[in-house]
């Protein structure tokens, strides 16, 4: 049993692996080519988080999801470098957004070349993400395309907030399936579908992304909270001291609404205030990560990674779907 790939997955074929890790480094190949430019500063800042590493996870995703084809038709390394390129680009936007300071244990670009190199150099990684696409046929752009499209309104809905009687974490989960599952669903999609496996299969794959996605992205919630080390590629806390609502705080929140508690209402004024404060900061953190609200959070995790696990019974026993259930497994322990 070896280790590939982000979080420690084990791979028990030998096959399965030297396709897994020759298919990564592929990628690692390609982004490298995609980011570079004739102007120096523009490779300089487009390869800026490349280079920082990260999980890779969506490549990872393509490549298993590609073992229910063949693996190695000449469309399922670019389709990976497709949607890593898209995920980078969103990161630099984020990061602006966030007025983010650090990104995968670097400076983030925002605050080493200023907020609009940073937005354009997102700019560019989509444009060269897009050259790629247009060599995987009219279908691919369509699906990227469409995808993009629930990412950015995951986004718009995500600063707009809530509409007026509409359950907030509802609305969080919504932005949560267009920000992270969309790209993470069109991964399983690309990789299935670049490698001829059947349509069922490609939909079984697109399905359970969709739902891994979202329970990736709520483990992040949670290690925002809950962890004191850097798994998640950012300071602990920072989304509480930037003020983004993740779904503890949501519970929170509601749980507060509901009973009345003053010791949940103490923490709601608590986090209502200037974070930006070390020891509000500090207090803050630790009130959430004794709340029942962080455990909730936790559940919901489960709940999701459940359900990308259940998504995949209509696919055959084999050392690819071993590896996918056990996606399911690394997310969850991320969050436990």
């Amino acid at each position: 049993m070896t280790v590939v790939g982000p979080f420690g997955l084990s791979v028990r074929d030998q096959a399965l692996e030297a396709d897994v890790q020759a298919g990564l480094a592929a990628v690692e190949e390609g982004l490298i080519e995609a980011t570079k430019s004739e102007v120096p500063f523009i490779t300089e800042a487009a390869q800026h988080l490349v280079r920082a590493g990260g999980k890779r996870f969506r490549p990872l995703l393509v490549m298993l999801a590609a073992q229910f084809g063949d693996p190695y038709a000449p469309g399922v390394v670019p389709s990976a470098v497709v949607v890593e390129l898209t995920h980078l680009a969103t990161l630099y936007h984020d990061d602006v957004m966030d007025e983010a300071d650090v990104r995968r244990g670097v400076p983030s670009a925002n605050t080493r070349w200023g907020n609009s190199v940073a937005v354009l150099t997102g700019d560019f990684l989509f444009a060269r993400a897009s050259h790629i696409l247009a060599d995987l046929g009219p279908e691919a752009v369509r699906i990227q395309a469409e995808a993009f499209e629930r990412l950015v309104t995951g986004q718009i809905l995500e600063t707009a907030g809530p509409r007026d009687g509409r359950d907030p974490v509802e609305h969080y989960l919504d932005v949560i399936s267009g920000k992270t599952g969309s790209l993470i669903a069109v991964s399983g999609r690309f990789g299935a579908m670049m490698s001829g496996a059947d349509e069922t299969v490609v939909d079984v794959l697109t399905q359970y992304g969709e739902r891994l996605g979202t329970a990736f992205q709520l483990a992040d919630d949670v290690l925002d909270i809950a962890s004191d080390s850097h798994e998640s590629g950012k300071t602990p806390g920072t989304d509480l001291r930037e003020g983004i609502p993740t779904l503890p705080v949501l519970h929170l929140r509601a749980q507060a609404a509901a009973h009345g508690r003053p010791a949940d209402l103490a923490l709601c004024e608590l986090l209502d205030g200037d974070l930006t404060d070390d020891v509000r900061h500090a207090e803050a953190l630790a009130g959430l990560r004794v709340h029942p609200a962080l455990e909730q959070a936790r559940r919901d995790t489960i709940r999701y990674a459940e359900e990308a696990r259940s998504a995949l019974a209509p696919l055959p026993e084999c050392d690819a779907k071993a590896a996918l259930v056990e996606l399911c497994d690394a997310v969850v322990h991320r969050a436990g």
